[in-house]
């Protein structure tokens, strides 16, 4: 009953509380007379009964009331006959009265007892909407949460300018997927995970969705941020629920972008629920076989801050760098954006002029460029229309690293002694640009002193080159320096790869000194190469290490 009461509401108390004192006031009122009434013996009641001074005399069962000099008194009634009471004068009965009375409270006592299982089926009822009210909000989020949905790509590769390189290393992947039992008779297993690397912009998600396009299967794509959830579990709950979606449409691909919003370093942050998630993917990942007939392509701009088990061999074990689009490659996008639209534009005078821009922003330049067409009511969008919103897109939502002539011909001294010296010392890459450097992340676990001394060597080339050539240093060589250093302390401090067991950090910067000199001397003899590589990629943007050897031998 107390928990009913303490559930009710504010008037509903008040009712309540109303009642019952009603009813007190009643039984006290009731019972008042009788308990202030003073108890006499037949003797006593006599001596009161000779003067005949009584008044109020009433007959309560079992009891004679009366008053005698403003007291009350009782005695019982069965002490005198009737006769007796008759000859004391008018004596009333009370007896109608106390059933009436009784009948009141007995009344009063049943409504009582009706209203509290009232306000108890009245609190059970506001109880019971309260949890089909959670309920009903339970399922609008579940409604809200987006469904995990096979998709089919309308996309294929010749919707994706240039990037022939990424497109001839996921070319077997796309073969796999489409003949699968090709790769099975000769028992080959091709990776389960392929991680696009490049800034934002560059088309990865759209190069995911073309090779879903060119294998023709069923396509998953998931934001990783979207997998960390509010509440705990939720997040580990939908990776389960995308990879059991995969494997019953396989074979099929499964785009998870952005991924270092869950696969960053574990211990960092100490984001429970992030963790759970990361763990459930790593395990999903292991538990699907090599055969099953899905691949996972995630997408990150930062493979510095993933979690080394993410990285590990059978599980995103393909990595391809996606860079921002070279002269050539620039080329084609504009052709693409431009092919439906009525145009004069000369298209390689705007791809000289686009440097530094990512495939995004060549799209709203052409759609800004349109527009600014359309306003002027003109038919055809001209290079006056390029040239009004190019900086507006430069400086608008799209921050592009754009460099002035004068700094294009700095730059591309620096990466044409970058990539010059890594060919000679057989430092793999995949392509050195004016605007990046793309090197093939190692695999190996155990490496030579030679090869990591090569390495710090081609991260010197740059500053030591254009040093040389201008007498000064610049700042275009700051996270070639961070590397070095760091790559310095590891081989000195880490690696132990010195005289003796015990390392100081003069050995690093002699290291450091060391190379330097070698690299001088190196770049002194292949200078002629140096200026063909160099005006190379001024016309073209960016070279591959299989064209830097066809150039060194042309002088060589």
């Amino acid at each position: 009953m107390w928990q009913v009461i303490s559930r009710m509401s504010k008037n509903s108390k008040i009712i309540f509380t109303s009642i019952t004192l009603l009813v007190v006031i009643l039984f006290v009122s009731y019972f008042s007379h009788a308990s202030e009434s003073r108890l006499l013996t037949k003797s006593e009641a006599d001596i009161l009964l000779i003067d005949k001074t009584l008044s109020n005399l009433v007959i309560k069962e079992p009891y004679l009331y009366f008053e005698a000099s403003n007291k009350h008194y009782k005695i019982a009634k069965d002490a005198y006959s009737n006769e007796e009471l008759f000859a004391l004068g008018k004596v009333e009965y009370a007896q109608e009265s106390s059933d009436l009375i009784d009948n009141i409270l007995m009344s009063l006592l049943l409504l009582t007892v009706i209203y509290l299982i009232y306000s108890a089926r009245q609190v059970q009822s506001k109880q019971a909407d309260l949890i089909l009210e959670e309920h009903s909000k339970g399922e609008e989020e579940n409604a809200n949460t987006p469904q995990i949905k096979a998709q089919h790509s309308a996309f294929n590769f010749s919707d994706v300018a240039g990037l022939i390189e990424v497109k001839e290393e996921l070319q077997e992947v796309i073969d796999f997927l489409k003949f699968p039992k090709k790769y099975q008779k000769f028992d080959i297993k091709l990776p389960k995970g392929v991680l696009l690397v490049g800034p934002p912009g560059v088309g990865k998600t759209l190069i995911a969705k073309a090779v879903a396009g060119e294998a023709n299967v069923p396509f998953f794509y998931h934001s990783a941020a979207s997998f960390v959830q509010i509440y705990v579990g939720m997040g580990a709950k939908r990776v389960s629920e995308l990879f059991a979606q995969a494997k019953a449409h396989a074979p099929s691909i499964i785009f998870i972008d952005e991924i270092d919003a869950v696969g960053k370093i574990r211990g960092e942050g100490n984001n429970e629920e992030r963790e759970a998630t990361l763990n459930q993917l790593l395990t999903e990942m292991d538990g699907f076989e090599d055969s099953s007939g899905v691949m996972v392509i995630a997408a990150t701009n930062k493979i510095e801050v993933l979690d080394d088990a993410l990285l590990r061999a059978g599980r995103f074990d393909r990595r391809v760098h996606i860079g921002l689009p070279d002269f050539t490659e620039r080329i084609e996008t504009l052709q693409l954006y431009l092919k439906s639209k009525k145009h004069s534009i000369n298209i390689e005078k705007a791809s000289r002029l686009t440097i530094g821009f990512n495939s995004a922003a060549l799209s709203t330049l052409i759609n800004e460029s349109a527009l600014h067409a359309l306003r002027l009511e003109k038919d055809v969008i001209d290079e006056h229309d390029l040239e009004a919103v190019r900086e507006k897109v430069l400086l608008g939502k799209f921050k592009i690293q754009n460099f002035s002539e004068q700094e294009r011909r700095i730059q591309a001294l620096y990466q044409a002694s970058k990539a010059i010296t890594a060919t000679w010392l057989e430092i793999e890459f995949e392509k050195i640009g004016i605007l990046s450097s793309h090197f093939v992340p190692h695999h190996n676990e155990i490496f030579s002193q030679t090869f990591l001394e090569n390495e710090l060597k081609v991260l010197l080339a740059g500053r030591i080159a254009t040093q040389n050539h201008y007498g000064e240093l610049f700042s275009n060589a700051k996270e070639d320096i961070k590397s070095a250093k760091r790559l310095s302390r590891q081989i000195t401090e880490e690696f132990f790869m010195i005289e003796g067991y015990h390392s100081h950090p003069n050995q690093a910067e002699q290291l450091l000194a060391d190379a330097s000199d070698e690299v001088t001397t190196l770049l002194s003899k292949l200078d002629a190469v140096v200026v063909i590589v160099k005006e190379y990629l001024l016309d073209n943007e960016s070279i591959t290490m299989k064209k830097t050897k066809e150039l060194i031998r042309e002088v060589f």
